[in-house]
């Protein structure tokens, strides 16, 4: 019934977005040349540059240099960040790979990825009390965000271990509320991402018995906007672009500069520089804007994104009228596609990181 609640929550966000757009004449009419900007972000070590580099006055000089302002607005719970991304209350979101797919580009916003940001190597995990293996939560409830990458993760660890999702029960749990669910001693097993994972560790008997580090690159974290919005306001693109890598540049130094951006990012997170350099240990940052480009003009990239929709359509998240796992087309650099051409709504553009590598911002 959770799980059946949860995807009614995602299509009841879909349809309330697209139902707006119809009654203001569509997102075309809507997408004009805009000087003001609004971006969600939800608190993940990967993510955390972006309300510094607002905090630290960064946003404000790329803003300026570009006649626009852009305002980085925290939503508490990811999915919902997301949610309101989709119904066109937010300009842009930070989201992973999956999410972008099966919330906003499902629900018929086209939807553009615009920075690779890094690739969780370890941030999210399955973790299990009084058990070494993946083996041993047959037959358990898991506790995670159903439908959201958690779901994925676990779904590759049961594969892994020639398990089904059949063999264990998701209970679902916002990411807001799962580290203290886990600390009860009635749930024994749960899926989670940083910062809630480096709690939940420190719960007695927890062994992480699967983790993102053992499907390296599957699990991408992004910033994307509205595609309409984009093409109307391409400053918009270029300011975020030159946002994220001065922020990397800088969070990336060995000296006390460097250190001192991360501890402020620690804080933005509620954690302490300890636990947060120790997420960023578990993070693949694509701080080198020529790294990001090759990494999503990568076949590697459209291999990942099969699985993803593979796993997406199995479980529904393409809505009652998708017959197939190619309802919801993408996009890759190169011209290489992946579903129906004829409903691309999940497009990976490396223009502005392209941009950064070549100085041209």
């Amino acid at each position: 019934m959770l799980q059946q609640l949860r995807r009614a929550a995602r299509f009841l966000v879909i349809a309330c977005a697209l139902a707006v757009a119809a009654c203001s004449g569509g997102e075309e009419e809507a997408a004009q040349p805009r000087s003001e900007f609004a971006i969600g972000w939800s608190i993940y070590a990967g993510w955390m540059p972006w309300p510094y580099a607002q905090q630290a006055g960064i946003v404000k000089k790329w803003g300026d240099k570009y006649g626009i302002e852009i305002r980085f607005v925290q939503v508490n719970d990811y999915i919902e960040s997301v949610n309101q991304y989709t119904a066109g209350k937010l300009d842009g979101v930070t989201v992973a790979n999956m999410d972008a797919l099966t919330i906003p580009a499902a629900g018929g916003k086209d939807t553009s990825a615009i920075i690779l940001g890094d690739y969780s190597n370890g941030n999210d995990a399955v973790l299990l009390k009084g058990a070494d293996g993946v083996t041993g939560m047959k037959g358990r409830q898991v506790y995670l965000a159903e439908l959201s990458v958690s779901h994925y993760l676990l779904a590759r660890a049961l594969e892994e271990n020639g398990m089904k999702l059949t063999a264990v029960k998701t209970v679902n749990t916002s990411d807001a509320d799962i580290a203290a669910a886990f600390a009860s001693p009635d749930v024994t097993a749960a899926v989670a991402w940083n910062p809630q994972v480096t709690t939940m560790k420190g719960v007695a008997g927890t062994k992480a018995v699967f983790s993102s580090a053992d499907i390296p690159g599957e699990i991408l974290d992004l910033m994307v906007v509205d595609t309409k919005v984009l093409a109307a306001n391409p400053n918009l693109g270029k300011a975020l672009a030159g946002i994220w890598y001065e922020t990397m540049t800088l969070m990336m130094r060995q000296d006390a500069e460097g250190a001192a951006a991360r501890a402020a990012m620690a804080q933005l997170a509620g954690t302490t520089p300890d636990v947060f350099e120790g997420q960023l240990a578990t993070t693949f940052l694509y701080a080198d804007p020529e790294a990001a480009v090759a990494a999503m003009s990568a076949d590697s990239l459209v291999n990942t994104m099969t699985r993803v929709r593979d796993f997406s359509f199995a479980q529904g998240l393409f809505g009652q009228g998708a017959r197939s796992a190619d309802a919801v087309g993408m996009a890759f650099p190169a011209g290489k596609t992946l579903g129906d051409t004829a409903n691309i709504r999940l497009r990976f553009d490396p223009t502005f990181m392209q941009m950064a590598a070549d100085g041209a911002l």
